[in-house]
């Protein structure tokens, strides 16, 4: 068992009897190697399953976990049997069940979440003991902003060193942002201050209807140039004359960004193209990165050139060996 997948505050010696979970087997020539660990995640599984005879029996699923080894975790679990509190039933009477085994894992504090399928309400479960004001979430992106309405609800959420919504985040998988209420319409102030400022520069309109655009729920261009024009009919006073102008001149500007862009994008010189070993795809990747010509190849690293798609350190190394050719013509 590697040090690191040992408890901080723990000290094993040779022949020690303790509990661990076997994560990986090394085999070679001399034989098998096997790796174990009291750090894993499946070792706070294993140990509630083995107190908690509701999970043994598969009453009660464990869902996610998320550990700061020795020193806290969280465990989201559901139950198949809705007669059961899997919490309850995960702690035992007077919190005999978690107590074993948190004396196992050398005292580290074990929360217990009701696992939801619902993302907000397992985000706001996973926080506890702090009160979420409320949640603004972002399914895509899975990030969610968390409002508090006081400060020490946030200290709470955060917790210790931020150990608190460190878990909270890995056990739910979202990014979790934390602010005050006051923070949060601050920010969405600005927010709107911005959007209402693209709209009223780029597309001539004033600034009341640059308002209900963003009202409505444009943040972009290209969402007005491109939604149905139904969306726009929640704004009053907008015929579809007014539609169809507004999206006109939406999309030219989308189009002159996009022409600004390109002119802006720098390509490959006629040498570096032709390099001997050279791709096209390569060498726009290079110039992308400043490396337009054969002499500014020349100067670089094989490390340099590591994030270029589909060129590997061999070939790397004999572009550059290539283009360093010139230095000796």
């Amino acid at each position: 068992m590697p040090k690191e997948n040992t408890l901080p505050r723990e000290v094993l010696r040779p022949k020690s009897r303790v509990n661990a979970i076997l994560t990986q087997v090394n085999r070679d020539n001399r034989g098998a190697q096997l790796v174990l660990s009291r750090t894993a995640p499946q070792m706070l599984t294993a140990l509630l399953q083995k107190e908690v005879p509701e999970i043994a029996e598969q009453i009660i699923d464990i869902k996610d976990v998320a550990r700061q080894p020795g020193l806290r975790a969280k465990v989201s679990v559901k139950t198949k049997d809705h007669r059961i509190d899997p919490v309850g039933a995960c702690i035992g009477m007077r919190g005999t069940r978690i107590q074993a085994v948190q004396q196992e894992l050398e005292g580290e504090r074990v929360d217990i979440v009701v696992w939801s399928d619902d993302p907000v309400q397992y985000i706001i479960s996973a926080l506890e003991p702090a009160d979420v004001d409320r949640i603004i979430l972002d399914e895509d992106t899975k990030t969610a902003d968390i409002i508090f309405a006081t400060n020490d609800q946030l200290a709470r959420a955060i917790g210790s060193q931020g150990q608190n919504v460190r878990l909270a985040s890995e056990l739910t998988g979202y990014r979790l942002n934390m602010l005050l209420e006051d923070e949060y319409n601050a920010q969405i102030e600005n927010e709107t201050k911005v959007y209402r400022d693209l709209f009223y520069n780029r597309l001539e309109v004033d600034e009341d209807l640059a308002q209900a655009l963003v009202d409505i729920g444009f943040t972009t261009l290209e969402e007005v140039a491109y939604v149905p024009a139904e969306t726009f009919y929640d704004i009053d006073g907008l015929d579809d004359e007014a539609i169809d102008a507004i999206q006109e001149r939406a999309k030219e500007a989308v189009i002159a960004d996009e022409l600004q862009k390109q002119q802006t994008i720098k390509e490959p010189s006629a040498e570096l193209l032709a390099l001997e070993g050279m791709t096209p795809a390569w060498a726009f990747q290079l110039a992308a990165r400043d490396i337009v010509t054969v002499d500014d190849l020349a100067e670089q690293a094989i490390f340099d050139l590591h994030d270029i798609d589909g060129l590997d350190e061999k070939t790397a190394g004999e572009l550059i060996m290539k283009a360093r050719e010139t230095w000796f013509d």
